[in-house]
């Protein structure tokens, strides 16, 4: 079986100002997986904006979110991807370990990638959760290898 690699991805995701929530989720079926990448965004307009908190975090459940396919990175392989998503939680997760913490200006947008230190077990959850200062719009993707 070949490496397959996928990603999901979100727009335009309403946050209230100093609330956290779960904009990505990941969950791995029967497998491990990788994240190789995660990008976040901003439609901030204020230069004197407050920085937005972002942390990837083990999540012990799925809270209520909408599905999510993922995409592969590679279509000519013919295996189906076996990690599933969600995006915009309305009910949160419940938060596990945090394993990243970083902060972005409002105004901006990052790609972070990652190697081989950020994997996720067989049949667990991969949170990106996101607490604003202010009233913001967010883009995100989180890309894996599994």
């Amino acid at each position: 079986m070949a490496m397959r690699f996928g990603s999901i991805s979100a727009k335009d995701i309403a946050l209230a100002a100093a609330t956290a929530k779960t904009v990505l989720q990941l969950a791995s079926v029967n497998i491990a997986i990788r994240l190789t990448e995660l990008t976040v965004g901003f439609d901030g307009i204020l230069n004197t904006a407050e920085p937005v908190t972002i942390e990837l975090l083990r999540q012990t459940s799925a809270g209520t979110m909408t599905n999510l396919a993922p995409v592969k990175a590679d279509d000519s392989i013919a295996d189906a991807l076996n990690t599933t998503g969600q995006h915009t939680a309305t009910v949160e997760p419940t938060a596990g370990d945090v394993l990243r913490t970083l902060i972005l200006h409002p105004q901006t947008s990052q790609t972070w990638t990652y190697g081989i230190d950020l994997v996720l077990g067989r049949d667990k959850r991969l949170g990106l959760r996101i607490t604003a200062p202010a009233i913001v719009n967010c883009n995100a993707s989180l890309a894996f290898e599994e």
